[in-house]
């Protein structure tokens, strides 16, 4: 199992970045898969979620309503659009599926900085 997560970046207050991750090693489509972030010394969060077929999504409450969640099976990717992003959403930014592997990523740093 391996999740390659990529699309970080430094961006200023306000802007927006799209991440996404490459999935291998089982099979995606049968898996809801979730977007994870852990910032400067905290613990690793929960930042958002997909059921297996894309149909339903959920968002953490500090995220909901700027954050999209989205995948494509034929490609084992899934997306995160981030908008409006905030000083807050510094973090390294990881994906995992349902419930998660122990396996993680490298993660993509996200740096919100003017």
């Amino acid at each position: 199992v391996q999740f390659v997560e990529s699309g970080g970046g430094l961006v200023q207050p306000g802007g927006s970045l799209r991440l996404s991750c490459v999935a291998s090693g089982f099979a995606f489509s049968w898996y809801g898969m979730s977007w994870y972030r852990q910032g400067p010394g905290k613990e690793r969060e929960f930042v958002a979620a997909i059921t297996d077929g894309g149909g339903s999504q959920n968002y953490a409450d500090s995220v909901k309503g700027r954050f999209t969640i989205s995948r494509d099976n034929a490609k084992k990717t899934i997306n995160l659009q981030m908008n409006s992003l905030k000083p807050e959403d510094t973090a390294v930014y990881y994906c995992n599926r349902q419930p998660p592997h122990n396996s993680w990523g490298q993660g993509t740093q996200v740096t919100v900085s003017s």
